[in-house]
């Protein structure tokens, strides 16, 4: 009876958390582990300091990016590539919004790419819900394929001690999530009536509510802009390197031991180093830095790491004799099961680095394969399946045709079928993929 109501006040937090949106999440996870620590008696587990310091970083650098004018830079090219081959838009735009995920490591930046998408693909007369709703749901995808994701770099931390390098993570999970898109897209791009041929489109042209946008002035970026990308992308790929290549990590012998800098220390100096060499090179304004909404967003996700993480921990550890001796065979033998229940927390949480934190710990501890933890990893996608995520709602009110919509019973929305074959079929290639590869 304990465990089932400490577990009800735990799933209570997290829905009221939801609920309220934001740092919400994360205060509500406080909430719950006041709980369980003063009315349980659960000794709280560590809080995950290094995650947090890692996502602060990682968004630090990715400020001064979009501060510098280095994201606009990056829209301004994407913008060329879709208008150069609009009939392609519904395949193109998701590989754009993958791209900017993958290189910044956070989904908010398609909030930048999702209007150009929607006008380009209504002056091509393409049913703007096709490229809109899988563009969305790459976003999403791409952050478990990013290195700098704070998704990838809590899975990088839970799984160290089985010697699971980035490397290992990522030549699953790119694969897996890219091509799951594209398959994705294809289906995309027969959802829906054609453009011209859409009633509520040809209603809001009769009434005057889908005007053609005027031309804009034309974008030049400065020289900071393009130099703060390459400092951006250099980030990145000193990422990926340090953490594929262990020996190019400093090591020290303490107390005849010998230990390498851990992978967290190591995001933690690059991303620092490269924001101050942005800063001071690109000379953005310092302030705009945090009031970004790149920066914005990643707080957000450090306050509800915080505190939902630390209290799923302080759950699980406390009653971990009891989880691992009911659910340890039946998650074994069917290691799916353990995917769906990412899937089923991710919807709930909003953040894919929360669900790692909070239920990737009880995978580790089932004792289910590292390789198939990082197969199913895209699972944490889930928060499409309820459209009320922000770049879901973003993608909505983008699309003044109105064609990319919420249906009549809510979750017949426009990226539930692009957002189910893409969450599906990446889990599937992944499990195919470490069997071949780890």
């Amino acid at each position: 009876m304990l465990f089932w109501l400490q577990f009800f006040i735990v799933l209570a937090c997290i829905f009221i958390g939801a609920r309220l949106g934001g740092v919400g999440l994360g205060v509500m996870g406080g909430v719950g582990l006041a709980i369980l620590v003063f009315g349980f008696g659960l000794q709280p587990t560590s809080a995950p300091i290094d995650v947090m310091l890692m996502i602060l970083a990682v968004v630090t650098a990715a400020g001064a990016l979009q501060a510098s004018g280095g994201m606009e830079y990056l829209v301004h090219i994407a913008e060329k590539a879709l208008r150069k081959n609009p009939k392609w838009i519904t395949f193109i735009a998701p590989m754009v919004t993958y791209i900017f995920t993958f290189c910044a490591g956070t989904g908010h930046v398609a909030y930048s790419i999702l209007p150009v998408i929607a006008e380009v693909s209504r002056e091509s007369g393409v049913r703007p819900e096709r490229p809109m709703s899988i563009a969305v749901i790459a976003s999403q995808q791409a952050i478990t394929a990013s290195p700098i994701s704070a998704a990838t770099v809590a899975l990088l931390a839970l799984l160290t001690d089985f010697n699971i390098s980035l490397l290992d993570i990522l030549m699953i999970s790119i694969p897996s999530t890219f091509i799951a898109c594209m398959l994705a897209a294809f289906v995309s791009s027969k959802m829906g009536k054609e453009l011209n041929m859409d009633p509520e489109y040809l209603k809001r042209l009769e009434e005057g509510l889908a005007p053609i946008k005027k031309d804009k002035i034309e974008f030049i970026p400065s020289k900071g802009a393009k130099l703060s990308v390459v400092f951006f992308l250099l980030a990145a790929v000193l990422v990926v390197i340090l953490g594929s290549i262990e020996e190019l990590r400093p090591g020290w012998t303490i107390e005849g031991v010998f230990t390498r800098m851990t992978m967290p220390a190591a995001i933690e100096i690059v991303m620092l180093t490269i924001a101050a060499l942005i800063i001071i090179f690109c000379k953005p304004n310092v302030e705009n830095i945090v009031s970004g909404t790149v920066f914005r967003a990643g707080a957000t996700a450090v306050v509800a790491i915080f505190g939902i993480a630390w209290m799923g921990d302080t759950f699980f550890q406390g009653n971990l004799a009891l989880i691992s001796g009911s659910i340890s065979d039946l998650v074994t033998s069917a290691p799916w099961l353990f995917a769906i229940a990412l899937f089923a927390l991710s919807i709930l949480l909003y953040s894919q680095a929360a669900t790692v934190r909070t239920l990737m710990p009880l995978g580790v501890v089932l004792g289910i394969n590292p390789a198939l933890l990082i197969a199913m990893f895209p699972a944490v996608n889930g928060y499409f399946f309820i459209p009320n995520y922000p770049t879901v709602v973003a993608a909505i009110n983008f699309d003044r045709t109105g064609t990319t919509r919420i249906g009549k019973y809510i979750l017949n929305h426009s990226f539930m079928i692009p957002g189910l074959i893409a969450t599906v079929t990446s889990v599937a290639i992944g499990i195919f993929l470490s069997t071949i590869l780890l």
